[in-house]
């Protein structure tokens, strides 16, 4: 039987990242130092398809060479995700969604603090992200809620969602993570360090900065989350969870420079 995850390695100093990757996704980590004997390239060629997925932590250019003639279909290809080592951009690369390379690049990005680089036409066709700040404890049926409630509020459906953004420090809520689980929607983590030099928030929080470090979350995350973002609902309250939406806008509308109260630049 396959095991599943697989993370390869052309130098030593994607090792510690590797290394760190491994741990937290139950996965195998291959390093330079263990492929004295073939090529590097010759022995990926071999271990290819005993994983189901793949993090490989070098450049784009390499994978693509790396994979030269070993992917054959998406029904059966592994899915392979690039991580550079500067630890900037997590790239679903192949077998996005039959291969769950694309929520795997999510899972990357979140523990590396990188950008999780979605190509795929469904993903790329969503244009909201839904900012989510909540108290400790809430259930995944109060995330709902405060969730369609928000969308209700401007007319648009869960169907145009692509992710849902929130802080570092709510990550690992149970409630948020079986919402996203259940509906297919990635799970966008934002460092707290970035969502404290771009607090853009309408109304800062006296509660939040006491107790999380920044003036809010969930506009700061949505906003943070997208290139070009325009914000459709400010921050709302419902139940202990606050929700933010922002829509992701075709360059050509976005040349604005209100941030708070239309766009991000």
């Amino acid at each position: 039987m396959k095991t599943a995850i697989g993370i390869w390695i052309v130098r030593q100093e994607g090792l510690n990242i590797g290394r760190y990757l491994a741990t937290r996704l139950d996965a195998e980590c291959y390093s330079p130092n263990e492929n004295s004997g073939p090529s590097n390239r010759e022995a990926f060629t071999s271990c290819f398809r005993e994983r189901r997925q793949w993090v490989l932590i070098m450049t784009t250019g390499i994978a693509v060479r790396y994979l030269q003639g070993l992917l054959k279909d998406k029904e059966s290809d592994p899915g392979v995700v690039v991580l550079d080592e500067g630890c900037r951009f997590a790239i679903s690369l192949s077998s996005g969604h039959e291969g769950g390379a694309n929520q795997l690049a999510y899972r990357v990005a979140n523990l590396a603090g990188a950008v999780p680089v979605i190509t795929t036409a469904t993903e790329t066709l969503k244009p909201l992200v839904i900012g989510v700040g909540c108290r400790r404890g809430v259930s995944s049926e109060q995330i709902g809620s405060a969730i369609e409630h928000g969308l209700a509020h401007i007319e648009r459906t869960r169907s145009e969602v692509r992710e849902i953004a929130t802080i570092d420090l709510k990550q690992d809520e149970p409630g948020l993570k079986a919402w996203c689980e259940r509906n297919g929607v990635a799970l966008r983590v934002i460092p707290r360090e970035l969502v404290q030099q771009r607090p853009w928030v309408t109304e800062p929080s006296d509660w939040v900065r006491r107790n999380v470090g920044v003036d809010g979350v969930c506009e700061a995350c949505a906003l943070l989350a997208t290139f070009r973002g325009r914000l459709l609902l400010p921050k709302t309250i419902q139940d202990g969870v606050t929700v933010a939406i922002v829509e992701e806008c075709a360059l050509a509308n976005c040349y604005t420079t209100e941030k708070l109260e239309g766009s991000k630049e």
